[in-house]
């Protein structure tokens, strides 16, 4: 498939993409949604947000137990993109330099040469990022934010697009360090894991055991299908489709009102409502649009503000969940009319 014609230097960067450059984009996510479907069976929803995050230039933090595929998930993005891939398996005792990389003295040279960290790809997965002590954790803020790295007082600008996939576990609790606000609201998306049905759970097993040595989640049928550029162009297509005033003022009323609901003792900033007009530009990209609809804001504001959001101590004392609670606050601020 061609990749969408790239912006011209005197392009309007506010004028909305060319009928040709959306159904590049729309026939590229199709097909992007089939491939990963495929090797990650039974987990729709997830590749749909993920695929928002990456349409958007944002980090996902994934939270889920063990063994539900989201190593495969971020090992068979990259994979279709053809696009670098590091995996950093974060515990107790990794350091920042672990993470961003180092200097090194040469001996033979008598000078210090800059060994790069893992970081330095597209697609980062930070496997238990909650297992790495607070110091470790932030070395990834200037990188999620700013896309570059420094080491020893240098800089260095990572290669876009880079995406961060990080992952947790809710239920174990010993020996972790939850992460910190600052750096939980550099996530776009915080996306929710669960088990798959029992249709879905029976074509895993099928696909796995069928004639293959061992359980190991195989990604080598996953085709390469694109390239970073055509990701570039795909974030750009999206970042221009239409958003009427209107709906934008219902993503900022959503965001200021978990504010002033009682249910929650710390409501969401000014970046959730950035992130969530972001995710709903590319939830519509999804959806093969080129407009944002309210609906859009529904349904990814769970995603976009969850992890923004502090129950109240009544609320979380009564077992309330985040998302209850958002629920609520939709049924309570009216959404414009289309």
């Amino acid at each position: 498939m061609p990749d969408a014609p790239m912006n011209q230097p005197g392009d309007s960067a506010a004028a909305p993409p060319s009928q040709i450059q959306l159904q590049a984009a729309w026939d590229l996510l199709q097909t992007l949604r089939d491939a990963i479907g495929r090797a990650l069976i039974g987990q729709s929803a997830v590749v749909d947000q993920v695929l928002i995050a990456l349409c958007a230039a944002g980090h996902v933090l994934i939270e889920g137990v063990p063994g539900l595929g989201k190593t495969l998930l971020a090992r068979a993005l990259a994979t279709c993109v053809n696009a670098r891939f590091a995996r950093i398996q974060f515990t107790a005792d990794l350091m920042p330099s672990d993470v961003t990389g180092h200097a090194l003295y040469n001996l033979r040279e008598e000078r210090f040469e800059i060994r790069r960290g893992p970081v330095f790809c597209n697609f980062l997965l930070a496997d238990e990022i909650n297992r790495a002590p607070a110091k470790t954790q932030a070395a990834l803020l200037e990188v999620m934010q700013e896309g570059q790295v420094t080491i020893e007082g240098q800089s260095f600008l990572l290669p876009p697009p880079f995406m961060t996939l990080a992952t947790q576990n809710p239920i174990e609790h010993e020996g972790t360090y939850p992460l910190p606000e600052a750096q939980l609201d550099r996530f776009l998306l915080k996306i929710q894991i669960g088990y798959p049905t029992l249709a879905e759970e029976a074509a895993l097993v099928r696909a796995i055991t069928g004639g293959q040595v061992g359980d190991k989640l195989d990604v080598s049928q996953v085709p390469e299908m694109t390239t970073v550029e055509a990701v570039l162009e795909l974030q750009r297509i999206a970042a221009r489709l239409r958003l009427d005033d209107a709906v934008l003022d219902y993503a900022v009323r959503l965001t200021a009102a978990t504010r002033a609901t009682p249910g929650f003792a710390i409501g969401a900033g000014p970046r959730g409502s950035l992130a969530l007009v972001r995710a709903a530009r590319a939830q519509a990209l999804l959806n093969q649009r080129d407009f944002v609809t309210p609906d859009d804001i529904k349904t990814i504001v769970k995603p976009a503000l969850r992890h923004r959001l502090t129950l109240a101590a009544e609320y979380e004392m009564e077992g309330a969940q985040v998302d209850e609670v958002l629920d609520d606050l939709l049924h309570r601020v009216a959404a414009p009319r289309t």
